[in-house]
């Protein structure tokens, strides 16, 4: 059995979204739990496994997968999905390194201006905000999506940090028609204004 750990205006939002986007919802049991958030409210729920008390936490007859990137590639694999590419696929090395990058690279660095958090071992470790959009929109150039130019759940986690942060949204053409792509899509929206998300999502706390 599939378990999936979330709640609303969080990272996890980006997970359902791929639930929605694959038609797999009625084969995962949700559960809807509290989450500490940046304004102080909220709190560590005792009804959620994760040993952080974060979300998502994907539970599979007992296994826990955490972190939206792992549990976004297990769900793709576990249903064959074709927003995800399977083993042996020549654009699995792509697929799998986009989810990586979102997470070592892309979320850091954005953190870290957000925090206005300077370090020379953060420039030599994940460089910085205009490295990480350079590599965007040189991947976008000519395509409409990163992946075999077709949606994937690449497109889905790399472009939440825009979601949530439209003000941040570079003034790069490719980037931007992408992030509308992306948003805009009728899965996305629904899942959206179900979790009433404002339009302009920065002022929502995620975890």
């Amino acid at each position: 059995m599939l378990e999936l750990y979330h709640a609303p205006r969080s990272r996890a939002t980006r997970v359902i979204q791929l639930i929605e986007e694959m038609g797999v919802e009625s084969e995962i049991a949700l559960h809807e739990v509290a989450i500490p958030r940046f304004d102080g409210s909220g709190g560590r729920d005792l009804a959620n496994p994760h040993p952080e008390g974060k979300v998502p936490l994907l539970v599979h007859d007992g296994a826990e997968i955490r972190e939206s990137n792992a549990i976004m590639l297990y769900l793709t694999d576990h249903f064959d999905s074709p927003l995800g590419r399977p083993v042996g696929h020549p654009s699995r090395g792509a697929y799998l390194s986009w989810l990586a990058w979102y997470g070592n690279v892309f979320e850091p660095v954005y953190v870290l201006q957000i925090a206005e958090a300077r370090h020379p071992a953060f420039d030599a470790t994940f460089r910085d905000v205009p490295t990480a959009v350079a590599r965007l929109e040189e991947a976008l150039t000519g395509k409409d999506f990163l992946v075999d130019d077709a949606f994937s759940a690449a497109d889905i986690i790399v472009s939440s940090t825009y979601g949530w942060f439209r003000d941040a949204i570079p003034d790069v053409p490719v980037i931007r028609d992408w992030v509308a792509r992306c948003l805009e899509r009728p899965k996305m929206l629904a899942v959206t204004r179900a979790q009433a998300l404002p339009e302009d999502h920065s002022s929502s706390s995620g975890s």
